[in-house]
């Protein structure tokens, strides 16, 4: 299929081009820079609206923690401006793509157990809807009451609510120091309760993960890549002798084999973010989910998973995210396993797949009936990013 781009520059134009596909009738497939285009189902519309056009940073408060930019603004320009003024986005979102793209793929890295989500720190949007209405909702301050939560809406909605020209974000200022305990040996159902156990600690844990022995291998650096077996990662961040202070009660407390210093611990959470290598291989072969489990269930539900598929993980979030490439065709003994809750997003899939697979977890008739009206209350005729996320919404 051959698609026509419009890139706008200004939100006026964004309104144009949203009104002429609705009196057309004429989907438009929202994009950033296209990062994220392979996460979701492809988008069958013969018009792209690409908003990398509206970039720049409109106002940034460090003293007041918030930043508002236009949406196409690259992330990686918003990394250095907070990094100057020691600050940075404390739920640890993933390299590239655009301000816009984050919020709308709602991302989040190993920090979300302590920091929160992408959701958590959006305090305000502008955009304009399916509706060719230009609009905001939210404000610049942490706490607001406006009824409807429209910037938390909008995280997570993969562009087919709003085509977002403008976000506003909370900031924190970034960790002076970083450390990570490792444990050595721990099978996968001991690893999950020892990062349980630092977790209820009251030392403050940013990141808990475990890197069963094939993934462990693989990592960049050499402590773990050393270890000749499993892995498991208990992050501590924040003033420096606080850090080696809790380095040093928590190490005793759960009989850690050693400790990464800051740089080493800053490369391994970026490995543990973006999936620890797990993905290089998730094409005709492979695919890569994500599971959202129940901490406490996470070693069961790959196990009963295991006795079919010959599949690889490791586990973030304390046990609760499960990284898992497996074979095609595996989506059904997948989300079966979920028997105790959850739900599975397959990550990176050839697009042929995506098109005829449920990428994100099918939704009970009621949720996927509530669905249905908040699409049409912001898009009531389907033309911003049609199937992005589920057939026919």
């Amino acid at each position: 299929m051959t698609i026509t781009t419009l890139k706008p520059e200004t939100t006026a134009q964004v309104t144009d081009a949203v009104r002429w596909a609705l009196s057309a009738g004429e989907p438009l497939e929202i994009l950033g820079i296209g990062s994220r285009r392979g996460l979701g189902r492809p988008v069958r519309a013969g018009h792209a609206l690409d908003l990398s056009g509206l970039s720049g940073v409109i106002a940034y408060e460090p003293e007041e923690l918030v930043l508002t930019a236009l949406a196409g603004t690259p992330m990686d320009s918003i990394r250095v401006l907070l990094a100057d003024r020691g600050q940075h986005l404390a739920f640890e979102p993933p390299e590239g793509g655009t301000l816009g793209g984050l919020v709308a793929s709602g991302l989040a890295g190993p920090r979300r157990i302590s920091a929160g989500s992408a959701r958590d720190h959006t305090l305000g949007i502008a955009g304009v809807s399916g509706r060719a209405e230009a609009y905001k909702g939210g404000g610049k301050v942490v706490k607001n009451v406006t009824g409807y939560d429209v910037p938390k809406l909008m995280a997570g909605s993969f562009g087919t609510l709003t085509a977002l020209t403008e976000i506003t974000v909370k900031v924190l200022p970034a960790p002076e120091d970083t450390a990570t305990l490792l444990l050595f040996g721990l099978d996968d159902a001991a690893a999950v309760a020892m990062l349980d156990r630092a977790l209820r600690s009251p030392y403050e844990v940013s990141g808990a993960a475990h890197l069963p022995a094939g993934t462990a291998a693989r990592s960049g650096v050499a402590d773990v890549a050393g270890a000749g077996g499993a892995v498991t990662l208990v992050r501590l961040e924040g003033f420096g002798p606080s850090v080696a202070a809790r380095v040093t009660m928590l190490r005793e407390e759960l009989r850690a084999d050693a400790v990464l210093g800051r740089d080493e611990s800053l490369a391994l959470w970026r490995e543990v973010r973006d999936g620890a290598g797990l993905g290089e291989g998730a094409g005709g072969d492979t695919h890569l989910w994500k599971l959202s489990v129940p901490p406490s269930t996470g070693p069961a539900t790959v196990e009963t998973i295991r006795r079919t598929l010959d599949v690889e993980v490791f586990y973030d979030w304390g046990g609760g995210l499960v990284w898992l490439t497996a074979p095609p065709d595996s989506a059904a003994t997948i989300r079966a396993a979920l028997s105790a809750g959850g739900h599975a997003t397959l990550v990176q899939a050839p697009e042929a797949v995506r098109a005829a697979t449920d990428v994100f977890q099918p939704l009970p008739d009621p949720l996927m009936a509530l669905s249905r009206r908040v699409k049409e209350s912001f898009d009531p005729k389907g033309i911003l990013n049609p199937g992005r996320m589920y057939a026919g919404l």
